[in-house]
């Protein structure tokens, strides 16, 4: 992973919350928040928080009296979050790199993360970072991408910008969120970490879009793919949208489109 895959700044937090959550995060964002509110947590952290679409579903499911502490490497995407979050549950913003968390070691019932766990530099320390917060019997619940052919959109979205620039094809999409999808890696890592128990489920959802020029605005200027394309020449970017736009439409068609959509949701047992 570059070190320019972990920064979510400029237009990026406004234009992933717009385009990218309803297109493919929102439907695993409400399986994971049912997951953890199943287990009726009196204290939450939540890593990796983004723009809070996790944090939107959760919070309202909580126990009376639950806390709830979301927290994201990048500020801005936090700033759009608190903007974000409806009246009702009290939550502490705070931004914090998920390998050196500034809590007190076994303070949370649940440590929950969507789609973070790629993005972690050092995934082992995130892991027993989580371990050390949680208290006795707690969980630590996560979800990741499967691998790239699995999620048909950002499959098409990378083949496409790969006969644009065919000298250097963009692969932030393959690189970094769908570069962590070996289930045997993820347990081994956990183990490592001191987990003892570990559940590991595949689920498909559906991405939808009412044209193909959503998901072509959504990856190429709401994710750090953006800065790939932008990087090979002033005017890239738009035209990269449109040729995005033009292999979706070919594919999918013209109108509402929609494909298939595959993650890992992991849970492991303090």
């Amino acid at each position: 992973m570059l070190e320019t895959d972990k920064v979510f700044a400029g237009s990026v937090p406004e234009n992933y919350d717009r385009y990218m959550v309803p297109l493919i995060f929102a439907p695993f964002a409400a399986d994971l928040a049912r997951r953890a509110a199943s287990m009726k947590p009196g204290a939450v952290l939540e890593t990796a928080a983004g723009t809070g679409v996790v944090t939107r579903a959760l919070a309202p499911e909580l126990p009376p009296g639950a806390s709830y502490i979301a927290t994201d490497l990048n500020q801005p995407m936090l700033d759009r979050a608190a903007s974000r979050q409806p009246p009702g549950r009290p939550i502490l913003w705070r931004q914090a790199d998920a390998l050196a968390l500034p809590f007190d070691n076994a303070v949370f019932d649940l440590v929950c993360c969507q789609f973070g766990a790629m993005f972690f530099p050092d995934r082992l320390s995130a892991y027993r970072e989580a371990r050390r917060v949680l208290k006795p019997g707690g969980h630590f619940l996560f979800n990741v991408w499967d691998r790239i052919e699995e999620n048909i959109f950002a499959n098409d979205v990378t083949d496409a910008l790969a006969r644009m620039f065919p000298q250097d094809p963009p692969r932030f999409l393959a690189r970094t969120p769908h570069g962590y999808h070996d289930t045997a890696l993820i347990r081994s890592e956990l183990a490592d970490a001191g987990f003892s128990r570990v559940l590991i489920e595949t689920r498909a959802e559906q991405s939808r879009a009412s044209s193909p020029r959503l998901p072509a605005i959504a990856y190429c200027q709401g994710t750090l793919l953006r800065n790939e394309i932008e990087a090979r020449g002033e005017g890239k970017l738009a035209a990269a949208t449109d040729y995005v736009a033009s292999a979706l439409a070919g594919r999918h068609g013209s109108g509402a489109i929609a494909a298939k959509i595959q993650a890992h949701i992991i849970l492991a047992a303090v």
